[in-house]
């Protein structure tokens, strides 16, 4: 019988190499997770990545906020993360962006973008008390689990844009070379989420986006990033007027008409307006699932 006697150092290597494959599989830890949980799921289909989701404005608005869409009720939020909170000004190559940033600045495990709609800024972002105080949330989220939540300004939806939130995630994943990214865009601020897919760097390096009542592009089939395989979440309300629920719907099940097991997820809000996915959408629930499917 053969005998194999391991060394203190192999048991050394082990234990770290098992240290490793956890911290690169992150998980994100709760966060007043029982108060942001969705309501009844009313159906799902193709294996659970399309849910219905009752809404109901009486319940989600009314109740939730102690001030209806403008202030929340105070158990919703923790203010204490405004102390890792800064406003900024990122001078680059494509013109000064503006931003807070919130968390980790160097060394970051995740960095998560938050891109406004058409008049809209940098402060929408970080508001601690609108949208039913998820803001609040993906900002403690991130400066609980070392990561860094950043809410920039841009000149416009277009290429230019594009270009300095291209620059801006340039610097910061240079600070945190090891940090997943994920760029969540905010109704017309969708048009720069599919800017970025398209561009060689950030096509390359974004790691997730989340289309939170917002419109859809048919250039992302051709993109860097759909060539990766990149993590696409959706929320819309099916009473949004501005960019209609079928479209979006029809956008989705046209991803999984190309590949059946893209990773993508679509969240109906059913009665919910143009705003609903920015105030219900479940941070941690689809950064947790996006981060496990990350290429």
């Amino acid at each position: 019988m053969a005998f194999r006697i391991l060394s203190p150092l192999h048991g050394l290597l082990v234990a770290t190499f098992a240290l490793c494959t956890a911290a690169n599989a992150l998980e994100l830890k709760p966060f007043k997770d029982d108060l942001f949980a969705y309501p009844a799921t009313l159906s799902s289909d193709t294996n659970g990545a399309y849910t219905v989701i009752d809404y109901r404005e009486m319940r989600d608005i009314n109740q939730r906020d102690e001030v209806p869409e403008k202030r929340v009720h105070p158990q919703y939020t923790d203010t204490g993360v405004r102390k890792v909170q800064q406003d900024l000004m990122l001078k680059t190559d494509a013109g000064d962006v503006r931003h807070v940033a919130v968390g980790k600045m160097q060394g970051a495990a995740i960095i998560v973008l938050y891109l406004h709609g058409q008049g809209g800024s940098r402060k929408q972002g970080v508001d601690d008390f609108t949208f039913g105080g998820n803001f609040n949330r993906i900002k403690n989220l991130m400066a609980g689990n070392g990561g860094l939540y950043l809410s920039p300004d841009f000149p416009d939806f277009g290429d230019k844009g594009a270009a300095q939130v291209a620059a801006m995630i340039d610097h910061y994943a240079e600070q945190s070379p090891g940090a997943k990214i994920f760029v969540a865009c905010g109704s017309m601020g969708g048009a720069l989420c599919w800017k970025l897919a398209g561009r060689k760097d950030t096509g390359g390096r974004i790691d997730g986006f989340l289309l939170l009542g917002s419109l859809w592009d048919e250039s992302f089939f051709a993109s860097p990033a759909f060539k990766r395989r990149v993590p696409v979440f959706f929320g819309q309300g099916s009473h949004d007027v501005v960019f209609p629920v079928a479209n979006q719907e029809a956008f989705f099940r046209s991803i999984l008409a190309r590949s059946k097991t893209y990773p993508t997820r679509f969240v109906r809000f059913e009665t919910g307006t143009h705003g609903t996915p920015i105030r219900m959408a479940d941070w941690r629930g689809t950064l947790n699932w996006m981060l496990s499917k990350a290429p």
